[in-house]
């Protein structure tokens, strides 16, 4: 797989391949260990002792760099990568680019379909690594279930429009609109439904959710540009 040319994208759509780097030593599979350590890790760096508001967090960063790493390769190479095959590794002292590693990357079979292929996408990264996450991250700390779903949803969202900018930015009109269906297609599933509004504007997509990942009670912190906070439901 092509997984390589993905950092192009940005960090988040980067992954590392092959062997663990000389010395790094601290990639444990995803979840339980890898995900308590996380939790203490961006505690930390936000300077909170509220575990909830740290593990929101640390569940957001993950969906956004798996979304990243699924959506950009079925888009540019109409590959969609195993990530749920058992060799993903996390390491929970580490930021993107050097946070993944996916010893030997394979792909699914190729889909036949936008739809086929959304379908995979949900059937790998929603259903495959996420949910387990969401299990265990409220296995950890007494998190609200529909603000991590929330949280994936605004992380897929977050992919979608660095990828749609990048594919504009490169005169790739038909990548750029095949992502956009793509997530439409995957936020159709039941975990994701609800969670927001994904609309067109003239800048790219744009995502207003209806549950807030707590970043405000970070100390200096704000509402992040999707917050429900910012965005009041509107009125039916």
């Amino acid at each position: 797989m092509r997984l390589a040319e993905l950092a192009d994208v940005g960090p988040f759509f980067a992954v590392r391949t092959g062997d663990a780097p000389e010395g790094a030593a601290g990639y444990l599979p995803l979840g339980g260990e890898a995900l308590r350590l996380r939790v203490e890790t961006v505690a930390g760096r936000l300077g909170t002792t509220d575990r909830r508001v740290a593990a929101s967090i640390a569940f957001q960063g993950i969906a956004g760099r798996l979304w990243s790493v699924a959506l950009g390769s079925a888009v540019l190479h109409g590959q969609v990568p195993d990530l749920a095959a058992g060799d993903l590794r996390w390491h929970p002292d580490r930021t993107a680019p050097d946070d993944l590693l996916l010893a030997a990357p394979t792909a699914l079979p190729p889909a036949t379909d936008p739809l086929a292929q959304a379908a995979q996408l949900a059937t790998g990264v929603l259903h495959g690594l996420l949910v387990p996450l969401h299990h265990a991250t409220r296995a950890l700390t007494p998190v609200s279930g529909q603000l991590l779903w929330g949280n994936a949803g605004s992380a897929l969202a977050g992919s979608l429009r660095v990828l749609h900018t990048w594919c504009r930015q490169r005169h790739l009109p038909q990548d750029a609109g095949r992502a956009l269906a793509l997530v439409r297609a995957l936020f159709e599933d039941p975990l994701l439904r609800g969670t927001g509004t994904l609309r067109r504007a003239p800048g790219g997509p744009v995502f207003e959710r209806r549950t807030c990942c707590l970043y405000y009670r970070v100390p200096g912190g704000g509402t992040c540009g999707d917050c429900v906070l910012r965005h009041p439901p509107r009125a039916r």
